[in-house]
């Protein structure tokens, strides 16, 4: 009776604790990600998806650009500057298209030609950047930090010339140009490869008497704090590699608390502000300091900069700085190409591969590779999960061997505990000289499943983290990979017509995980303790609520190992002579009532 208890209590904590973390975790982190894309798709549609934004762009509050000494404040543009339209600079690419302003050169106005809002071919591309004057402006910009003894160097309120090119694509550089009022002359000249680099070179003609000494900056700023998935495997916010001593990740709501964190000075790196898919990264082209900064005063912005060392121009000559910013979707081969082309350290710390980079990152590899062969992400999760297992056959083996084995001492097994009913701590003992008499692993039924971890944490960092899984389709309903199945058996899956809560959401293939799962299970002979048949009969179902709202890519990878693990485990008692418990588990754990009746 207290067995039946204990059984009956564990069982409702359980499912209890599962409904929970559905309702309270899950459910508000995918209305999270829906509220995103639908305001997304509300404000494209309302600001055009071919229009070019506003000129006067300027006309808000913007915040100032890093100055040589103080720490950069919040300002606005001068009166004289606010409400003059200014010309733009259109751009376009096989993967981009947006334009430049004029006023400050800032790249402020950039879509994703090759990525949409949903799975739907005509909803909206995705915009990532967009001037001040949005709600949510982010930009990117290039200048000089502020010296009043130079004249007016270019920063936020410059308003360039266009001096050659008329569109700035690939095959086609554009070139601005700016005198001040002390004879600097100042050129940018600004070109963009086939995917998303934009590369930066700034000359400086001294047309004065005495040598100058400037100081080049690049920031990235961005109003508003974004919507994220608040969820602990991916990071978004702000991030950075200086030097060789590693990467760094600043969440919105660390450097809200700290306002300022300063990185000491560096030869190389780079600093950005990444979304899931996303990322902004300035790489200057020489020594320089990075800060990530959050101001709010008036409109909360963030900003990442870094001010480079001084660049000295004699009188008659001139000096030429190059940087570079990358600005687009994290494609994996995209970003290892700029890291081992363009020698930038660490670059591919811009996609988030966790703790377990040294798994992650190889199993992608090996995944899209098998992409490569078949056209479907889909079938190469199916393929990669045959070779994962074949690579675990021996260690699988020996555990299935030994659960054989240990059906063939059940009946001593049972003897025992007949034999001590009524001592448990002899009970234990003598089950233990019984294992270690005839070489039994009593835990070996769990390997095939703790085996599976590493690899399914690993593969759901590849599904949820990287873009070439995002709306990658696989046969049927599944036309996304990288989110849940979208059926419920709570609807009749779709027939019924009425929506379910999240929590809900059972879909075809988390189904098939459980029922696979619970086969699996039933394979092997019942455990001897209580608490471990308790553990086995509702794991299943634990699973199949918990991996509900999980990417169905990972649900797919989940049930495919446990059927080929049926398989493999069915194939291995034969062999051995051990009996398949299947059937029989089956008959007990469904005539237990009748059985406890008579």
């Amino acid at each position: 009776m207290d067995n039946n208890r204990n059984f009956l209590l564990a069982a409702v904590l359980s499912l209890a604790v599962v409904f929970l973390w559905q309702l309270f975790i899950i459910q508000p982190r995918m209305e999270r990600e829906e509220a995103i894309r639908k305001v997304e798709q509300e404000r494209q549609v309302a600001a055009g998806e071919t229009a070019a934004p506003k000129a006067g762009d300027g006309s808000v509050a913007i915040p100032t650009a890093p100055s040589s000494g103080a720490t950069a404040v919040p300002g606005a543009a001068p009166a004289a500057e606010q409400g003059s339209k200014v010309a733009r600079v259109p751009l376009k690419s096989g993967k981009l298209e947006g334009s430049i302003s004029l006023r400050g050169a800032r790249i402020d106005d950039l879509r994703l030609l090759l990525y949409r809002e949903t799975v739907d071919p005509t909803s909206p591309t995705i915009r990532l950047l967009m001037p001040s004057a949005n709600e949510n402006g982010y930009f990117a910009e290039f200048g000089w930090s502020p010296d009043e003894a130079l004249g007016q160097l270019p920063g936020p309120a410059t308003v360039w010339r266009l001096a050659s090119g008329s569109e700035l694509t690939p095959d086609s550089p554009v070139a601005l140009e700016y005198e001040n009022e002390k004879g600097l002359t100042f050129r940018r000249t600004i070109e963009i490869d086939e995917n998303y680099m934009f590369t930066v070179s700034d000359t400086v003609a001294n047309g004065g008497s005495g040598a100058v000494s400037l100081k080049p900056y690049g920031r990235i700023a961005r109003f508003g704090t974004p919507e994220t998935a608040g969820i602990y495997v991916l990071h978004e916010g702000m991030l950075g590699a200086i030097d060789e001593e590693g990467h760094e990740e600043i969440g919105y709501d660390d450097i809200q608390e700290e306002k300022r964190i300063s990185k000491p000075r560096a030869e190389k790196g780079w600093v950005g502000i990444t979304d899931k898919y996303w990322a902004t990264a300035l790489i200057p082209g020489a020594a320089f300091t990075a800060n990530y900064n959050y101001f709010d005063q008036g409109r909360a912005f963030y900003q990442t900069d870094y001010l480079g060392d001084p660049v000295n121009v004699a009188p008659g000559g001139e000096v030429q700085v190059t940087s570079r910013l990358f600005a687009g979707a994290k494609k994996v081969g995209v970003i290892d190409g700029y890291e081992a082309d363009l020698g930038i350290v660490k670059f591919n710390k811009l996609i988030d591969w966790g703790w377990f980079y040294w798994l992650t990152q190889p199993l992608f590899q090996f995944m899209d590779w098998v992409f490569g062969l078949v056209g479907n992400f889909g079938v190469a999760i199916l393929i990669v999960t045959v070779c994962i297992k074949l690579i675990f056959l021996p260690l699988a083996n020996k555990s299935y061997a030994s659960m054989a084995n240990m059906k063939k001492v059940q009946p001593e097994m049972t003897a025992i505990r007949e034999r001590f009913a009524d001592d448990r701590q002899a009970q234990q003992k003598a089950m233990m000289e019984l294992y270690k008499k005839e070489k039994i692993n009593p835990a070996a039924g769990c390997w095939p499943v703790l085996i599976q971890i590493p690899v399914f944490f690993a593969l759901y960092k590849v599904i949820y983290v990287t873009i070439e899984m995002r709306h990658a389709p696989f046969f049927g309903w599944i036309q996304d990979l990288s989110a849940a199945d979208p059926t419920s058996i709570f609807n009749l899956f779709g027939l019924l017509p009425f929506g379910v809560p999240a929590f809900l959401a059972i879909g075809v293939w988390p189904l098939l995980m459980g029922i696979t799962m619970f086969v699996q299970m039933q394979m092997n002979p019942a455990p001897p303790d209580p608490t471990q048949q308790m553990i086995f009969k509702w794991m299943p179902v634990v699973f199949t609520f918990m991996l509900a709202t999980f990417p169905a890519g990972l649900v797919i990878y989940w049930a495919w190992n446990n059927f080929l693990s049926i398989l493999q485990q069915g194939f291995i008692m034969k062999r051995q002579g051990a009996k398949i418990e299947l059937w029989d588990n089956l008959r007990g754990l469904f005539g237990k009532k009748g059985e406890q009746k008579t």
